[in-house]
């Protein structure tokens, strides 16, 4: 039954107008564009992407690589939205948390990783400004002026580093210059969302220049909770981050500085339970967006803070070198009552369960040295030196929910990485119509976990050498930890791996609009480790290596007015690190597969169909596929799962456990679709009045390794509505904006172990934005 939509507060709408006019009036000042200034735009320009670590034509880089330029990213934050109003929006890209805006979890074709644990690795990298942001807590850093994010498809371990046997996400901040620039831009809307962004950069001397930006958003809280516990509601949020930015240009070397912190303040991811209906994956009847009732605790706050350099010396007309240094460092703690309601339901809810995991302490180091060349024949190249270091504790919590919320279990651990390597890449013009390129990498890498404190006095597996899960008010402490993993137990692991990858490809322009290409490449992320709990021993994930192989067309059509990237891939993943979560046992155990695959294709279309209409269209196509005849996972405590059952040798009964084998995997859907259309209706004095809306289409996938019918997500269909008009040549720009206009609820992620617990997606939201610009 849909629902009611939400109505924008009028005193938002006061407080907008109030604000627009004084920041009108200070902007116009600095607007001095002029018709002459302007260009037709019934072409399309030429994209810039660094995919290969250099400036290049997108056009002309061997990679599938699908770019958000920084007019796309406004329009997809307008709502106040986060990281994940990403996903979807370029072929084979999904993006999903069950921590809120705090730590997304990244999917390209289909390969990622759904560990919740705070010391996780994922095969997605993500670089913000040349650094990459390792933890997952990192990679939730918000979007605000950015030039644009680029999306590289397939193994990126040559030059970009170990973790990125999927690809890469990369994030490039608008950076300074000497011509005086920058925006403001307020937006307002339902749930008195506000969302501001601004930025202002200049020169200051003849050699050095800076820009700042900021971001503030909130929203109130849009779920009322009908129970008397500590949270009167749900979902609101307070965010606030910043960047500094120097560029010395000193002739032969220009040094960029970059400075950036984030904090947030809000509730945690919401987890709802009983709200897939038994032997479905529909909702339940009379399902309530805006209502829950929880007893348990639910926030969520985060801090973090980075800095870096990037050096660029001329060395000589011939070669330059980059230094890159990069520091970043996180604090979170994020709670949630994860049963998902009360003792009273909704529903059978077996028993409470409230947890928190928080980084108390966080640092990471990187140090990058590169040479690249510029010889002016038909052979450059580039190579580098590379270390990572980083160090962090994670301390996870339980909570008595029916005594007050008092803690009743705890672990620290912590986590140790150091890892090094060199690399190279070059590039031959062999002919005037064919380049090829190779690239190389060897990483060392090591890692270690501790346990450096743990008691638990609710379920606690105080019995062994099997781990047992038996409640009692005896504490357990780490030597009955250590006891129930059994002779040979340990609290600790170190593994040390080593791994050389590589990648070849060539580009083949059949003329000046048409390129051929194909690439094979091979990705690497080094093992992982998950510390052993209350129910679960310790494990260790040995190290995955990937195998890409892919073929593309990369045309210019109709005189520039449109343009077409498609690709066709297979790859294939040894000892793929899986992680079974949840089940009837509660675990959060590390796997490796034998093999995992996957294919299909992808296609980037956009073309002005008139001098006024663009329009953009992607696609993708993703089967992919565990292959491990012998591997098997627990089961959850109530859905329906479809996968052969594991039968115990002696008895014959079944044992919780399923096969998964032949299973595709989580959070993979096969088919991702988005569309923009964008028409304007030119005035006099470079006015306009415009339309622009944006689909995305996400098939129906697995929330976990097994197969299940309650726990297969439907497919979501969301759409955007922006309608505005600007004045003085784009300097102004005022519009009316709606997100998920449809209001469409589905369940996009769950927790298995306990009741049929979901989580939905973001809701319907209205407002308006005001934007001003010099």
């Amino acid at each position: 039954m849909p629902l009611a939509p939400r109505k924008l507060p009028r005193h938002a709408l006061t407080v907008a107008i109030a604000l627009m006019l004084p920041a009108q009036a200070a902007f116009a000042q600095d607007a001095q564009t002029t018709p002459s200034e302007t260009t037709s735009a019934t072409t399309l320009d030429t994209v810039q992407v660094t995919a290969q670590r250099k400036v290049e034509n997108l056009q002309d880089v061997p990679v599938s690589v699908s770019t958000i330029n920084a007019q796309e990213l406004d329009v997809l934050g307008s709502g106040g939205g986060d990281v994940r109003s990403l996903s979807g929006r370029v072929p084979s890209l999904n993006i999903e948390s069950s921590f809120g805006r705090a730590f997304p979890r990244f999917y390209i074709r289909g390969y990622g990783n759904t560990d919740f644990r705070l010391n996780t690795s994922q095969p997605v990298s993500l670089v913000y400004d040349d650094v990459v942001q390792e933890n997952p807590i990192l990679k939730g850093f918000p979007i605000f002026d950015l030039d644009r994010v680029e999306v590289l498809r397939g193994p990126q371990g040559s030059l970009f580093g170990r973790n990125s046997p999927a690809g890469v996400v990369k994030f490039e901040s608008a950076r300074p210059s000497q011509e005086t620039s920058g925006y403001g831009k307020l937006g307002v809307g339902t749930d008195n969302m506000v969302n501001f962004e601004g930025a202002v950069g200049g020169g200051l001397t003849e050699n050095l220049s800076a820009r700042a930006s900021v971001l503030y958003q909130r929203r109130d809280d849009w779920v009322t909770n009908d129970y008397p516990g500590p949270n009167d509601g749900f979902e609101g949020y307070d965010e606030s981050a910043g960047r500094v930015q120097f560029l010395y240009e000193g002739g032969d070397w220009d040094l960029l500085l970059n400075a950036h912190a984030r904090h947030l303040n809000g509730t945690a991811r919401l987890f709802r339970a009983n709200i897939i209906e038994p032997g479905t994956n529909d909702l339940v009847s009379g399902f309530d967006e805006d209502r829950v009732s929880l007893n348990g605790l639910n926030h969520s706050e985060l801090d973090s803070q980075g800095a870096s350099a990037r050096l660029s010396w001329n060395l000589s007309d011939t070669y330059t070198l980059y230094a890159i240094t990069g520091y970043e460092s996180v604090e979170t703690y994020s709670r949630g009552d994860i049963d998902g309601g009360t003792p009273d339901g909704p529903g059978f809810i077996p028993f409470q369960s409230e947890t928190a995991d928080g980084i108390p302490r966080h640092s990471q180091w990187t140090q990058e040295f590169r040479i690249e060349s510029n010889t002016g024949t038909p052979w450059n190249w580039q190579g580098g030196v590379f270390y990572f270091n980083e160090d962090y504790d994670v301390e996870s919590f339980s909570y008595d929910s029916l005594n007050n919320g008092q803690q009743d279990g705890y672990e620290r651990v912590r986590q140790t990485n150091d890892s090094w390597a060199i690399f190279a890449a070059a590039t031959w013009q062999a002919t005037d119509a064919l380049e090829l390129r190779a690239g190389m990498r060897y990483t060392w890498d090591e890692k270690e976990l501790n346990v450096l404190d743990y008691w638990n006095t609710g379920f606690a597996p105080c019995i062994g050498p099997t781990l047992g899960i038996i409640p009692g008010p005896v504490l357990c402490t780490k030597e009955d930890l250590l006891a129930a993993e059994g002779p040979g137990g340990t609290l600790s692991a170190a593994p040390e791996d080593k791994k050389f990858s590589w990648d070849v490809s060539a580009t083949y322009e059949i003329n000046d609009d048409v390129n051929l290409y194909g690439r094979v490449a091979t990705g690497y992320r080094g093992s992982s480790i998950q510390a052993a709990g209350a129910f679960n021993r310790m494990s260790v994930a040995g190290p995955e290596t990937s195998t890409s192989y892919e073929a593309g067309v990369k045309a210019d059509l109709w005189n520039n007015r449109a343009r077409i990237n498609a690709n066709v891939f297979y790859y294939e993943v040894k000892d793929q690190q899986l992680t079974a979560v949840g089940g009837a046992a509660n675990a959060n155990i590390l796997l490796n597969a034998d093999k995992s695959v996957g294919q299909g294709f992808e296609m980037d279309f956009q073309a002005y169909l008139t001098d006024t209409l663009l329009v953009t269209l992607g696609s993708s196509y993703n089967d992919t596929e565990i292959k491990d005849s012998d591997l098997n996972v627990a089961g959850c405590a109530a859905c329906t799962v479809t996968d052969a059952p594991v039968l115990d040798p002696v008895t014959g009964l079944p044992t919780g456990s399923f096969y998964i084998d032949g299973n595709r995997l989580p959070q993979a859907p096969k088919w991702t679709h988005n569309l923009t259309a964008r028409w304007g209706l030119p005035m006099d004095n470079g006015n306009e009045f415009y339309v622009y809306t944006d689909w995305m289409y996400r098939g129906e996938l697995n929330f976990f390794l097994y197969d299940s019918v309650e726990f297969t997500g439907k497919s979501l269909v969301e759409g955007g509505l922006r309608v505005g008009y600007s004045w003085n040549y784009g300097k102004y720009d005022v519009a009316l904006f709606g997100r998920n206009i449809t209001d469409e609820v589905q369940v996009v992620g769950a927790i298995d172990f306990n009741n049929l617990t979901g989580m939905i997606n973001e809701p319907r939201t209205f407002g308006a934005e005001f934007r001003a610009s010099f």
